[in-house]
């Protein structure tokens, strides 16, 4: 997968973002969101999906006994979740919600895990770390949030390649929806920062990471 410039054109249109999704990531993706639910989801889990798009990740949470809450500011995206089968365990609420609202919406220490997916890339540095410090708060003591979006692979050669072929997809995806994606730079330290403990990276592939932590005990 070498970007995912494209989410913003998939994202003007709900109905194609899972297929395009699919193809972006030669079909990776799926294994993502099981991965992210794998690291924290279980029974009677309450979870957070912040900018849960088309529910992907917060089913797959559900599927595990979660009682997750997908927000996302894009109605339409969150009208493609809602129409998906509900999962056999757990719960699903489709909210939306953006994670600037999220103080306003749930009080401290709410949940036992927070998740995001792809979402933290369309922020700028200033926001993350606001929602970082918000997402800290919201989770019980010793909860754990996961985050899985895209990175610059860290070799060099490899992200020379990247950004070579990152480019020509950010001048046709500005030109079609006048917005863009960024890779996370400092994600770990930002999240080291915001208060965050045992903190584990997994790269499934060079421009890519899941990243789980913990709020202190």
């Amino acid at each position: 997968m070498s970007t995912y410039a494209f989410m913003r054109w998939l994202e003007s249109t709900p109905s194609r973002y899972d297929r395009g999704m699919r193809a972006l990531s030669r079909g990776r993706i799926s294994a993502v969101y099981d991965r992210v639910a794998e690291l924290a989801a279980g029974p009677g889990v309450a979870l957070l999906d912040i900018g849960c798009g088309t529910g992907g990740v917060t089913l797959a949470c559900a599927e595990r006994g979660a009682a997750a809450v997908g927000i996302d500011r894009d109605a339409g995206m969150l009208d493609v979740a809602a129409s998906k089968p509900a999962p056999a365990k757990g719960s699903v609420e489709w909210l939306e919600l953006g994670a600037a609202e999220i103080e306003d919406r749930f009080g401290p220490e709410t949940f036992d895990a927070v998740v995001s997916c792809l979402a933290f890339s369309e922020m700028s540095p200033e926001e993350r770390t606001y929602v970082l410090r918000i997402a800290r708060d919201r989770l019980r003591p010793g909860g754990r949030m996961v985050i899985a979006d895209e990175v610059e692979p860290e070799d060099p050669g490899r992200r020379l390649a990247y950004r070579l072929l990152r480019t020509p997809v950010l001048v046709i995806t500005w030109l079609l929806t006048q917005t863009t994606t960024r890779p996370v730079h400092g994600l770990t330290d930002a999240v080291r920062e915001a208060g965050f403990v045992d903190i584990e990276e997994e790269h499934s592939w060079p421009s890519f990471v899941i990243l789980s932590c913990r709020r202190p005990s």
